[in-house]
């Protein structure tokens, strides 16, 4: 088959003929449709995973085909059209450790990280980690929801707002664009903020209330002015913008964190105590989680804006992601 991988440890991807996988107990073989590219994939050409291996095939937002199911796998049949995120679980247990807590497994088995992913025509998944694909979505628009999608989702309906609190979504990127269309579908009075006057008819059209330039306004007095923020996702990797909005926040708001900046996040405790207020992260989900923000997808209309690429074309789609330049989520096509 035709993968893309990284050959060694820092080194940039390269398409190669490599062996199909065979498929073992406990695991079913797919048939790859799309896989997104996403920046968390830097960390895996990085060798950042615990007992990192190379050569590796990265990809963990995959959409496919059943091709061949193993033993111990009673859910799935060949021809079921599923989904994998990078967790790799159904229920929260890792299947290969039987660990309960999604980050307990110490070797980190975690599809498209641990072990090769989508970024190939075939690929190995556990039958604990599948989600179920509704056929009104296609492979490439179902692809991003199974990290940035079920990331964005499932933290908005944890935060603890109801409809009509007014939400703020840091960044319009492959995140935060999502971010605000779910934000929008579940009631909330939703606030995008971003760079530029430019953005502001793009954050209507996702289904922003208001949209903040953070160039021109103070964006945690403008959101004070609405009242205070019941809850802020943030998604922007800028550690200082995420830090300033806290001010922004109402009595008992909370920041969300899902965007991961390279530097600590500057935030004066103060603000916190008097008001509050708290400051919490949030991973992707479990497999059902993946479900169910596919069906409110569908329900909802909510779709990610993709660029597609051929397999052929992973290094460039990755250096694209990389670059900033890809609309907003880059997947690859087999």
């Amino acid at each position: 088959m035709r993968a893309a991988r990284f050959p060694a440890r820092g080194a940039p991807l390269e398409v190669v003929d490599v062996p199909k996988p065979a498929v073992r107990s406990g695991l079913v073989l797919l048939r790859v449709e799309a896989c997104g590219v996403c920046h968390s994939d830097v960390g895996v050409q990085a060798g950042r995973s615990p007992g990192a291996q190379f050569p590796r095939i990265p990809g963990h937002e995959v959409v496919g085909t059943v091709e061949e199911v193993g033993p111990e796998v009673p859910r799935w049949k060949p021809g079921d059209r599923v989904g994998i995120g990078w967790h790799g679980w159904h229920d929260g247990t890792c299947p290969t450790c039987q660990r309960g807590d999604l980050f307990a497994c110490p070797q980190q088995h975690i599809t498209g990280t641990a072990f090769d992913g989508g970024y190939a025509e075939f690929m190995l998944a556990p039958g604990q980690g599948l989600a179920a694909v509704p056929s009104e979505l296609s492979a490439p628009e179902a692809a991003p929801l199974m990290c940035a999608g079920v990331t964005t989702f499932n933290a908005l309906r944890n935060s603890g707002a109801r409809a009509g609190d007014v939400v703020g979504v840091l960044g319009l990127g492959g995140l935060g664009h999502l971010g605000v269309q779910f934000a929008a579908k579940m009631g909330f009075r939703t606030v995008a903020i971003g760079r530029g006057a430019e953005k502001a008819a793009f954050a209507t059209q996702l289904g922003a209330f208001e949209y903040l330039d953070s160039r021109a306004q103070n964006c945690a007095e403008e959101l004070t002015r609405l009242g205070g923020a019941r809850v802020i996702l943030a998604t922007a990797t800028d550690a200082k913008a995420i830090g300033d909005l806290v001010d922004g926040l109402s009595v008992h708001g909370k920041l969300l964190v899902v965007g991961v900046p390279a530097d600590p996040i500057p935030v004066f405790a103060g603000t916190l105590l008097r008001g509050r207020r708290s400051v919490q992260g949030w991973y992707s989900g479990t497999s059902i989680d993946s479900e169910e923000t596919l069906r409110f997808a569908v329900q909802t209309g909510v779709r990610p804006m993709v660029e597609v690429f051929p397999l052929a074309q992973a290094p460039a789609a990755f250096d694209r992601m990389l670059q900033g330049t890809v609309r907003f989520r880059a997947v690859l096509t087999p």
